[in-house]
Protein backbone atom coordinates (compact mmCIF):
# COMPACT_ATOMS: atom_id res chain seq x y z
CA UNK A 1 0.00 0.00 0.00
CA UNK A 2 3.02 2.26 0.82
CA UNK A 3 4.61 1.69 -2.40
CA UNK A 4 0.97 2.62 -4.46
CA UNK A 5 0.27 5.80 -2.21
CA UNK A 6 3.56 7.51 -2.89
CA UNK A 7 2.91 6.91 -6.49
CA UNK A 8 -0.07 8.49 -6.00
CA UNK A 9 1.71 11.37 -4.30
CA UNK A 10 4.36 11.71 -6.84
CA UNK A 11 1.33 11.65 -9.66
CA UNK A 12 -0.67 14.44 -7.66
CA UNK A 13 2.07 16.55 -7.17
CA UNK A 14 2.56 17.02 -10.47
CA UNK A 15 -0.88 18.13 -11.27
CA UNK A 16 -1.50 21.81 -10.36
CA UNK A 17 -5.22 22.85 -8.68
CA UNK A 18 -6.51 23.76 -12.36
CA UNK A 19 -5.39 19.38 -12.91
CA UNK A 20 -5.99 17.93 -16.13
CA UNK A 21 -6.35 21.54 -18.11
CA UNK A 22 -2.23 21.99 -17.55
CA UNK A 23 -1.19 18.65 -17.42
CA UNK A 24 -2.84 17.14 -20.62
CA UNK A 25 -2.93 20.10 -22.52
CA UNK A 26 0.18 18.60 -24.67
CA UNK A 27 -1.67 15.18 -25.69
CA UNK A 28 -5.05 17.64 -26.66
CA UNK A 29 -4.12 18.13 -29.69
CA UNK A 30 -3.79 14.74 -31.45
CA UNK A 31 -1.63 14.34 -34.73
CA UNK A 32 -3.09 11.83 -37.24
CA UNK A 33 -0.75 8.75 -37.18
CA UNK A 34 -0.80 6.56 -40.35
CA UNK A 35 -0.04 2.65 -39.64
CA UNK A 36 3.35 2.10 -41.58
CA UNK A 37 6.96 1.54 -41.13
CA UNK A 38 7.57 5.29 -41.43
CA UNK A 39 5.93 6.34 -38.15
CA UNK A 40 9.01 4.91 -36.22
CA UNK A 41 11.48 7.23 -37.57
CA UNK A 42 9.84 9.76 -35.78
CA UNK A 43 9.91 7.76 -32.71
CA UNK A 44 6.94 6.41 -32.43
CA UNK A 45 6.25 2.49 -30.68
CA UNK A 46 3.86 -0.15 -32.58
CA UNK A 47 0.99 -1.41 -31.13
CA UNK A 48 -0.23 -4.88 -31.80
CA UNK A 49 -3.99 -5.59 -31.01
CA UNK A 50 -4.64 -8.61 -29.66
CA UNK A 51 -8.30 -9.61 -30.54
CA UNK A 52 -10.12 -7.65 -32.55
CA UNK A 53 -13.76 -7.41 -30.83
CA UNK A 54 -15.74 -4.51 -30.16
CA UNK A 55 -14.02 -2.41 -28.42
CA UNK A 56 -10.41 -2.86 -30.58
CA UNK A 57 -12.38 -1.97 -33.81
CA UNK A 58 -14.79 0.82 -32.05
CA UNK A 59 -12.13 2.18 -29.55
CA UNK A 60 -8.57 1.47 -29.63
CA UNK A 61 -8.41 1.00 -32.97
CA UNK A 62 -9.82 4.60 -33.81
CA UNK A 63 -7.58 5.87 -30.91
CA UNK A 64 -4.22 4.53 -32.48
CA UNK A 65 -4.65 7.14 -35.44
CA UNK A 66 -4.78 10.31 -33.02
CA UNK A 67 -1.96 9.10 -30.90
CA UNK A 68 1.43 11.26 -31.17
CA UNK A 69 4.06 8.38 -29.29
CA UNK A 70 2.86 5.55 -30.76
CA UNK A 71 0.50 3.56 -33.69
CA UNK A 72 -1.31 0.57 -34.69
CA UNK A 73 1.19 -1.40 -36.12
CA UNK A 74 -0.29 -5.11 -36.09
CA UNK A 75 -2.99 -7.52 -35.12
CA UNK A 76 -3.51 -10.58 -33.74
CA UNK A 77 -7.01 -12.87 -33.96
CA UNK A 78 -8.27 -15.86 -34.70
CA UNK A 79 -10.56 -14.99 -37.06
CA UNK A 80 -9.18 -14.94 -40.66
CA UNK A 81 -11.93 -12.64 -42.61
CA UNK A 82 -10.82 -10.06 -39.98
CA UNK A 83 -7.40 -9.53 -41.55
CA UNK A 84 -7.81 -8.55 -44.76
CA UNK A 85 -10.90 -5.94 -43.50
CA UNK A 86 -7.60 -4.37 -40.86
CA UNK A 87 -5.30 -4.77 -43.23
CA UNK A 88 -6.98 -3.21 -45.90
CA UNK A 89 -8.57 -0.10 -43.53
CA UNK A 90 -4.90 0.58 -41.52
CA UNK A 91 -2.61 0.15 -43.87
CA UNK A 92 -1.18 -2.89 -41.74
CA UNK A 93 1.59 -4.86 -43.47
CA UNK A 94 0.85 -8.91 -44.26
CA UNK A 95 3.93 -9.64 -41.73
CA UNK A 96 2.76 -8.02 -39.12
CA UNK A 97 -0.50 -9.84 -38.79
CA UNK A 98 -0.26 -12.99 -37.10
CA UNK A 99 -3.01 -15.76 -35.33
CA UNK A 100 -3.45 -17.16 -31.72
CA UNK A 101 -1.25 -20.28 -32.99
CA UNK A 102 1.52 -18.24 -34.36
CA UNK A 103 1.61 -15.30 -32.47
CA UNK A 104 4.80 -16.02 -30.29
CA UNK A 105 6.88 -15.10 -33.66
CA UNK A 106 5.95 -12.00 -33.12
CA UNK A 107 9.31 -11.87 -30.85
CA UNK A 108 11.07 -11.73 -34.79
CA UNK A 109 9.36 -8.10 -35.46
CA UNK A 110 10.99 -4.87 -34.82
CA UNK A 111 8.17 -2.83 -35.38
CA UNK A 112 5.97 -3.90 -32.85
CA UNK A 113 7.01 -2.60 -29.07
CA UNK A 114 3.74 -3.07 -27.51
CA UNK A 115 1.34 -6.21 -27.37
CA UNK A 116 -2.09 -5.02 -26.44
CA UNK A 117 -4.56 -7.79 -24.57
CA UNK A 118 -8.26 -7.50 -25.35
CA UNK A 119 -9.19 -11.11 -25.28
CA UNK A 120 -11.47 -12.70 -23.05
CA UNK A 121 -10.52 -12.84 -19.17
CA UNK A 122 -9.71 -16.33 -19.04
CA UNK A 123 -6.61 -15.42 -21.99
CA UNK A 124 -5.16 -12.51 -20.18
CA UNK A 125 -2.64 -14.35 -18.18
CA UNK A 126 -1.43 -16.01 -21.16
CA UNK A 127 -1.13 -14.01 -23.48
CA UNK A 128 0.59 -11.72 -21.39
CA UNK A 129 3.10 -13.94 -20.52
CA UNK A 130 3.61 -14.78 -23.95
CA UNK A 131 4.56 -11.54 -24.92
CA UNK A 132 6.66 -10.61 -22.32
CA UNK A 133 8.19 -13.47 -23.29
CA UNK A 134 8.44 -12.27 -26.79
CA UNK A 135 10.49 -9.48 -25.55
CA UNK A 136 7.63 -7.40 -26.00
CA UNK A 137 5.63 -4.35 -23.46
CA UNK A 138 2.32 -5.29 -22.66
CA UNK A 139 -1.03 -3.38 -21.83
CA UNK A 140 -3.69 -5.96 -20.52
CA UNK A 141 -7.59 -4.65 -20.53
CA UNK A 142 -9.11 -5.05 -17.41
CA UNK A 143 -10.23 -6.91 -15.17
CA UNK A 144 -6.86 -7.99 -15.40
CA UNK A 145 -6.76 -11.78 -14.75
CA UNK A 146 -9.65 -14.45 -13.51
CA UNK A 147 -7.88 -14.15 -9.95
CA UNK A 148 -5.24 -12.29 -8.31
CA UNK A 149 -3.28 -15.46 -8.23
CA UNK A 150 -2.85 -15.01 -12.04
CA UNK A 151 -1.99 -11.50 -11.62
CA UNK A 152 1.01 -12.40 -9.65
CA UNK A 153 1.70 -14.86 -12.47
CA UNK A 154 1.33 -12.14 -14.98
CA UNK A 155 3.60 -9.53 -12.40
CA UNK A 156 6.17 -11.56 -12.32
CA UNK A 157 6.48 -13.10 -15.91
CA UNK A 158 7.06 -9.09 -17.21
CA UNK A 159 9.34 -8.15 -14.47
CA UNK A 160 11.58 -11.74 -15.61
CA UNK A 161 11.37 -10.17 -19.04
CA UNK A 162 12.47 -6.96 -18.32
CA UNK A 163 9.07 -5.41 -19.79
CA UNK A 164 6.48 -3.56 -18.57
CA UNK A 165 2.99 -4.20 -17.97
CA UNK A 166 0.41 -1.24 -17.90
CA UNK A 167 -3.58 -2.13 -17.18
CA UNK A 168 -6.01 -0.38 -19.14
CA UNK A 169 -7.35 1.93 -17.04
CA UNK A 170 -8.28 4.65 -19.29
CA UNK A 171 -10.27 7.13 -16.58
CA UNK A 172 -6.59 7.56 -14.95
CA UNK A 173 -6.06 9.89 -17.86
CA UNK A 174 -9.84 11.76 -18.04
CA UNK A 175 -9.76 14.78 -16.77
CA UNK A 176 -13.16 14.58 -14.22
CA UNK A 177 -12.04 11.36 -12.94
CA UNK A 178 -8.86 13.12 -12.00
CA UNK A 179 -10.25 16.12 -10.42
CA UNK A 180 -11.99 13.44 -8.13
CA UNK A 181 -8.68 11.78 -6.82
CA UNK A 182 -7.62 15.42 -6.64
CA UNK A 183 -10.64 16.65 -3.98
CA UNK A 184 -10.75 13.35 -2.36
CA UNK A 185 -6.92 12.61 -1.71
CA UNK A 186 -5.95 16.23 -1.22
CA UNK A 187 -8.94 16.62 1.39
CA UNK A 188 -10.23 19.34 -0.34
CA UNK A 189 -13.99 19.30 1.15
CA UNK A 190 -12.37 17.87 4.04
CA UNK A 191 -11.95 14.10 4.84
CA UNK A 192 -14.14 11.57 2.70
CA UNK A 193 -16.84 10.40 4.79
CA UNK A 194 -18.74 8.13 1.89
CA UNK A 195 -18.81 7.20 -1.11
CA UNK A 196 -21.27 5.76 -3.83
CA UNK A 197 -20.11 4.15 -6.78
CA UNK A 198 -22.28 1.99 -9.20
CA UNK A 199 -21.71 0.70 -12.44
CA UNK A 200 -23.86 -1.28 -14.77
CA UNK A 201 -26.31 -1.90 -17.92
CA UNK A 202 -29.26 -3.93 -19.16
CA UNK A 203 -27.66 -7.04 -20.85
CA UNK A 204 -29.13 -7.53 -23.92
CA UNK A 205 -26.60 -9.58 -26.07
CA UNK A 206 -25.98 -12.72 -27.03
CA UNK A 207 -27.01 -15.00 -24.49
CA UNK A 208 -24.15 -17.60 -25.34
CA UNK A 209 -21.36 -14.73 -25.62
CA UNK A 210 -18.25 -15.02 -23.57
CA UNK A 211 -19.50 -12.78 -20.57
CA UNK A 212 -21.96 -15.04 -19.60
CA UNK A 213 -19.83 -18.26 -19.39
CA UNK A 214 -17.92 -18.18 -15.67
CA UNK A 215 -14.51 -20.00 -17.06
CA UNK A 216 -14.09 -17.25 -19.65
CA UNK A 217 -15.15 -14.32 -17.86
CA UNK A 218 -14.61 -15.53 -14.06
CA UNK A 219 -17.60 -13.61 -12.99
CA UNK A 220 -20.46 -11.30 -14.76
CA UNK A 221 -21.57 -7.93 -13.93
CA UNK A 222 -18.98 -7.47 -11.15
CA UNK A 223 -15.85 -8.38 -13.39
CA UNK A 224 -17.04 -6.19 -16.10
CA UNK A 225 -18.62 -2.89 -14.88
CA UNK A 226 -18.10 -3.21 -11.18
CA UNK A 227 -14.48 -2.67 -11.27
CA UNK A 228 -14.92 0.57 -12.33
CA UNK A 229 -16.43 1.35 -9.14
CA UNK A 230 -14.04 -0.35 -7.04
CA UNK A 231 -11.73 1.62 -8.67
CA UNK A 232 -13.25 4.89 -8.38
CA UNK A 233 -13.84 4.50 -4.25
CA UNK A 234 -10.10 3.27 -4.21
CA UNK A 235 -8.64 6.43 -6.50
CA UNK A 236 -11.28 8.52 -4.26
CA UNK A 237 -9.50 7.91 -1.42
CA UNK A 238 -6.15 7.12 -2.34
CA UNK A 239 -6.40 4.25 0.13
CA UNK A 240 -6.57 0.25 -0.28
CA UNK A 241 -10.02 -1.23 1.42
CA UNK A 242 -9.50 -3.63 4.13
CA UNK A 243 -12.24 -5.14 4.35
CA UNK A 244 -15.93 -5.39 2.41
CA UNK A 245 -19.01 -7.21 2.94
CA UNK A 246 -21.22 -8.14 -0.06
CA UNK A 247 -24.53 -9.83 -1.33
CA UNK A 248 -26.13 -10.96 -4.50
CA UNK A 249 -29.19 -10.30 -6.33
CA UNK A 250 -30.02 -12.50 -9.21
CA UNK A 251 -34.09 -12.24 -10.72
CA UNK A 252 -33.14 -13.28 -14.29
CA UNK A 253 -31.43 -16.83 -13.30
CA UNK A 254 -32.32 -17.93 -16.43
CA UNK A 255 -29.93 -15.88 -18.64
CA UNK A 256 -27.35 -15.58 -15.59
CA UNK A 257 -26.87 -19.07 -15.02
CA UNK A 258 -22.92 -19.11 -14.82
CA UNK A 259 -22.26 -15.43 -13.61
CA UNK A 260 -23.52 -12.90 -11.24
CA UNK A 261 -26.38 -10.44 -12.38
CA UNK A 262 -26.24 -7.71 -9.65
CA UNK A 263 -24.23 -7.41 -6.56
CA UNK A 264 -24.04 -5.33 -3.51
CA UNK A 265 -21.51 -4.43 -1.15
CA UNK A 266 -19.28 -2.14 1.61
CA UNK A 267 -16.14 -1.61 1.78
CA UNK A 268 -14.38 -0.33 5.00
CA UNK A 269 -11.04 1.95 4.40
CA UNK A 270 -8.21 2.14 7.08
CA UNK A 271 -9.23 6.04 7.45
CA UNK A 272 -12.55 5.03 8.33
CA UNK A 273 -14.62 5.73 4.83
CA UNK A 274 -17.39 3.78 3.93
CA UNK A 275 -18.17 3.28 0.31
CA UNK A 276 -21.14 1.52 -0.93
CA UNK A 277 -21.18 -0.17 -4.58
CA UNK A 278 -22.81 -1.88 -6.68
CA UNK A 279 -23.06 -3.79 -10.11
CA UNK A 280 -25.25 -5.21 -12.46
CA UNK A 281 -26.16 -6.76 -15.75
CA UNK A 282 -29.83 -5.73 -15.19
CA UNK A 283 -30.16 -2.20 -14.34
CA UNK A 284 -28.43 0.95 -16.02
CA UNK A 285 -26.02 2.81 -13.46
CA UNK A 286 -22.78 4.76 -13.75
CA UNK A 287 -21.92 7.46 -11.19
CA UNK A 288 -19.63 8.35 -8.47
CA UNK A 289 -20.56 10.12 -5.56
CA UNK A 290 -17.88 11.40 -2.41
CA UNK A 291 -19.63 13.02 0.89
CA UNK A 292 -16.86 14.59 2.82
CA UNK A 293 -16.63 17.03 5.85
CA UNK A 294 -17.44 19.90 3.94
CA UNK A 295 -19.05 19.06 1.11
CA UNK A 296 -19.57 16.98 -1.93
CA UNK A 297 -17.73 15.89 -5.36
CA UNK A 298 -19.65 13.83 -7.84
CA UNK A 299 -19.67 12.22 -11.20
CA UNK A 300 -23.27 11.51 -12.43
CA UNK A 301 -22.19 9.67 -15.09
CA UNK A 302 -18.48 8.49 -14.38
CA UNK A 303 -17.50 5.94 -16.37
CA UNK A 304 -18.38 6.34 -19.99
CA UNK A 305 -15.84 6.90 -22.98
CA UNK A 306 -17.52 10.40 -23.62
CA UNK A 307 -19.62 12.95 -22.40
CA UNK A 308 -18.57 12.75 -18.70
CA UNK A 309 -19.76 15.62 -16.33
CA UNK A 310 -19.11 16.48 -12.52
CA UNK A 311 -20.14 19.25 -9.67
CA UNK A 312 -19.08 19.60 -6.67
CA UNK A 313 -21.10 21.30 -3.70
CA UNK A 314 -19.48 24.41 -4.89
CA UNK A 315 -20.17 24.54 -8.62
CA UNK A 316 -19.73 23.00 -12.00
CA UNK A 317 -16.73 20.72 -12.79
CA UNK A 318 -15.27 22.05 -16.60
CA UNK A 319 -12.48 20.25 -17.96
CA UNK A 320 -12.71 19.27 -21.66
CA UNK A 321 -13.79 15.81 -23.41
CA UNK A 322 -10.59 13.42 -24.06
CA UNK A 323 -9.86 10.65 -26.28
CA UNK A 324 -9.11 8.66 -22.81
CA UNK A 325 -7.76 5.64 -24.90
CA UNK A 326 -5.49 7.84 -27.05
CA UNK A 327 -4.25 9.00 -23.54
CA UNK A 328 -3.69 6.31 -21.97
CA UNK A 329 -1.66 4.44 -24.73
CA UNK A 330 0.46 7.59 -25.65
CA UNK A 331 1.42 7.87 -21.51
CA UNK A 332 2.22 4.08 -21.51
CA UNK A 333 4.49 4.94 -25.02
CA UNK A 334 6.21 7.52 -22.99
CA UNK A 335 7.04 5.65 -19.97
CA UNK A 336 8.89 3.10 -22.20
CA UNK A 337 10.64 5.72 -24.32
CA UNK A 338 11.72 7.88 -21.15
CA UNK A 339 11.95 4.73 -18.82
CA UNK A 340 9.59 5.78 -15.98
CA UNK A 341 6.93 3.85 -14.35
CA UNK A 342 3.15 4.18 -15.64
CA UNK A 343 0.87 5.39 -13.24
CA UNK A 344 -1.47 2.11 -13.26
CA UNK A 345 0.67 -0.75 -13.90
CA UNK A 346 0.27 -4.41 -13.22
CA UNK A 347 0.15 -4.02 -9.21
CA UNK A 348 -2.70 -2.06 -9.96
CA UNK A 349 -5.06 -4.33 -11.63
CA UNK A 350 -3.31 -6.97 -8.95
CA UNK A 351 -5.51 -4.51 -5.85
CA UNK A 352 -8.78 -4.61 -7.99
CA UNK A 353 -8.51 -8.53 -8.01
CA UNK A 354 -8.00 -8.65 -4.26
CA UNK A 355 -10.93 -6.49 -3.79
CA UNK A 356 -13.32 -8.47 -6.56
CA UNK A 357 -11.71 -12.10 -4.64
CA UNK A 358 -12.79 -10.84 -1.28
CA UNK A 359 -16.33 -9.83 -2.64
CA UNK A 360 -16.98 -13.49 -3.94
CA UNK A 361 -15.87 -15.01 -0.91
CA UNK A 362 -18.21 -12.77 0.91
CA UNK A 363 -20.69 -14.03 -0.93
CA UNK A 364 -20.20 -17.32 -0.44
CA UNK A 365 -19.46 -17.03 3.44
CA UNK A 366 -22.18 -14.12 4.13
CA UNK A 367 -19.72 -12.00 6.42
CA UNK A 368 -17.69 -9.71 6.24
CA UNK A 369 -14.41 -10.82 4.59
CA UNK A 370 -10.78 -9.29 5.01
CA UNK A 371 -9.25 -7.90 1.88
CA UNK A 372 -5.36 -9.71 1.37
Amino acid sequence: MKERNNGRRDFLRNLTLGLGLITLSPSLSFSSCASSPQSKKAKKLGVALVGLGSYSSGQLAPALQETEHCYLAGIVTGTPAKENIWATKYNIPRKNIYNYENFDTIANNPEIDIVYVVLPVSMHKEFTIRAAKAGKHVICEKPMALNSGECKEMIEACKKANKMLSIGYRLHFEPHNQEMMRLGQKQVFGRVRNIDAANGFVYGGNPNSWRLKREMSGGGGLMDMGIYAIQGARYVTGEEPVSVLAREEKTKPELFREVDETIFWELEFPSGTISKGQSSYNANLNHLRAVAEQGFFELPSAYRYSGIEGRTSKGEMRFPQVNQQALQMDDFAQCILKGKATRVPGEEGLRDMKVIDAIYRSIKSGKKEKIV
